[in-house]
């Protein structure tokens, strides 16, 4: 049904749009499946897209949402933001909806983020053979997990063109809070994707950075970099999982000193809420932030 279904042109334009920006197969699917339940959605009620409503987006969310997990469900209410805030730039709608979208509030979170230790993450990059493209492209995705606190999405969407080696810069297009973002590259994550490029890379049309090794040599999708980042993880006898290492990034800008605002933007937070619950790994830091304490 996915494949075959005819969506009106204004969502088509977006799907077109966001596959040019995104160049992500999955992400393209999840964002294509969104917008058919949304086209039914009100083609049942029977009202025009172009009238849409903040009240018919949260009843539509939450039939949506019904069988995903929590963390699906967050995905979903950021695709459609996205959509959201496309219409309104180009006139199809009055009003701005996509800040109106926002998540349930979560309560009792009883386990602050996890994080590896200095000697746990040196022991992961001392494990990868790299004399093998499997383990050059799992470095380079490690590095920029690690040492950038890239989400997986962010990783699996990066193109050649992203990447500006003389400028020692990168740029990420599509970042959770919605505003693109040019970011440092430090010498070593520059020579961890310079080594896989040249030697793990496959040659290909695909602008993508992150390719497939195997023909016809793909760009890999955003469940794809968790698998290759936990293979390794799993081969350490490490309990953990690609987040771990984006939690690790906020652990080590915190305890180098930086502040929870210049956390919040590198780590592209939307919201500071989503910042302080890094506070809680360190409780003197958070001592000394939320209670004002020389320590």
């Amino acid at each position: 049904m996915i494949h075959d279904y005819l969506l009106p042109k204004i969502c088509q334009r977006y799907l077109d749009y966001y596959n040019h920006q995104v160049r992500a197969q999955g992400s393209v699917r999840e964002m294509r499946r969104i917008l058919i339940g949304l086209d039914i959605y009100f083609k049942k009620a029977g009202a025009p897209l172009n009238e849409i409503s903040i009240q018919q987006v949260d009843q539509f969310l939450a039939l949506y949402n019904t069988n995903y997990s929590i963390e699906t469900a967050k995905l979903n209410r950021s695709h459609l933001r996205q959509f959201l805030r496309y219409l309104y730039l180009n006139e199809y709608i009055k009003k701005d909806l996509s800040p109106l979208v926002v998540s349930p509030p979560e309560f009792g979170r009883s386990k602050p983020p996890k994080f590896l230790r200095t000697h746990e993450v040196q022991k992961l990059f001392d494990s990868l053979d790299l004399s093998t493209a499997k383990d050059l492209r799992t470095n380079a995705a490690m590095h920029l997990a690690y040492y950038l606190g890239l989400r997986p999405k962010e990783i699996s969407s990066l193109t050649l063109d992203d990447i500006s080696f003389r400028q020692k810069e990168i740029f990420i297009r599509s970042r959770k809070n919605g505003s693109p973002a040019h970011l440092p590259l430090p010498d070593n994550i520059i020579k961890a994707i310079t080594a896989y490029i040249v030697g793990g890379r496959p040659q290909s049309k695909h602008r993508a950075l992150f390719l497939h090794l195997h023909s016809p040599h793909k760009p890999v999708s955003r469940a794809n970099i968790p698998i290759l980042i936990r293979d390794c993880m799993l081969k350490n006898n490490l309990p953990a999982n690609t987040y771990w290492l984006r939690h690790s990034f906020a652990q080590n800008m915190l305890e180098s000193g930086a502040s929870i605002f210049e956390i919040k933007e590198m780590m592209g937070h939307k919201s500071l809420d989503s910042t302080k619950k890094y506070l809680s790994v360190h409780i003197k830091l958070m001592r000394e932030v939320i209670l004002d304490e020389t320590l």
